[in-house]
């Protein structure tokens, strides 16, 4: 049987390995699946990573005020991450009581420790795989590119519970990766402000390759989907925990990271 080939040179098994590299969860039994990412997109970004680490670090229980002190973020925000991390089962929330009237304060406490699992060796062999490609491949954007489309053309086909329609569906897909996605509406374009990277430590020496495949990823995904937008360009860590993905009509265009 003769293996298909994309236009890079890279063979379909190539591809299905970095994808498998880059979703670890794919080799592990459902339950073991699920824990392990659920905890992997918890951790994606520094803010929960920091607010985790203030709750091992303290002796007393803290409240949202003061876990948002300590991470210079608004209280709103850190509501969003605890949410996340207790999905993750990595906090737990309580209520204090105290001797004089009013509502009690609700205060949050680490619960579990996390230990390297499987997923750990899957992701340094992901940074030694993205490495390679990105110092040996003629365009390492362009083949980036080329498996984020077709990764993303994959999950578009793949069921989903409470997927949605639309851009829906494609943000839904997003989260469920740990982007932590939220679409806004500029007067210009459309934006899909990604608040964390599942695949942060692998693209800051590969940024080229890793972020061109995510744009692929929305590119493949919106196409496959049948929305009439594209994702014309990627803006990568204009904060330290944001990239920024600028939807429009669909045209063509070449590789669109920012630099």
């Amino acid at each position: 049987m003769r293996l298909l080939r994309y236009s890079s040179g890279l063979q379909l098994w190539q591809i299905w390995t970095i994808a498998i590299v880059y979703n670890p969860s794919m080799m592990l039994v459902p339950n073991q699946a699920e824990e392990a990412m659920e905890a992997h997109r918890a951790l994606a970004g520094w803010t929960r990573v920091a607010m985790l680490t203030s709750l091992r670090e303290s002796a007393v229980p803290l409240d949202v005020r003061e876990l948002a002190k300590g991470t210079g973020v608004h209280v709103n925000t850190v509501r969003f991450h605890l949410e996340v991390l207790a999905k993750a089962g990595l906090v737990s929330s309580e209520f204090e009581h105290r001797p004089r009237r009013g509502r009690p304060r609700q205060v949050w406490r680490a619960t579990a420790t996390v230990t390297p699992g499987p997923e750990e060796g899957y992701r340094i062999l992901a940074e030694v795989l993205a490495a390679y490609l990105q110092a040996n491949v003629k365009d390492p954007g362009e083949l980036g590119l080329e498996i984020g489309t077709a990764w993303g053309t994959q999950l578009a086909n793949t069921p989903m519970e409470n997927q949605g329609q639309g851009l829906d569906r494609v943000v839904y897909m997003l989260a469920k990766l740990g982007f932590s996605p939220e679409q806004v509406a500029t007067p210009d374009e459309i934006q899909l402000q990604l608040h964390s990277c599942p695949f942060l430590e692998v693209a800051r020496g590969n940024s080229q390759l890793v972020c061109s495949a995510h744009l692929g990823l929305l590119r493949g995904a919106l196409a496959e989907a049948g929305i009439p937008l594209t994702a014309k360009s990627l803006s990568p860590l204009v904060e330290p925990s944001l990239c920024i993905a600028h939807l429009g009509a669909q045209e063509r265009s070449s590789v669109g990271v920012a630099g």
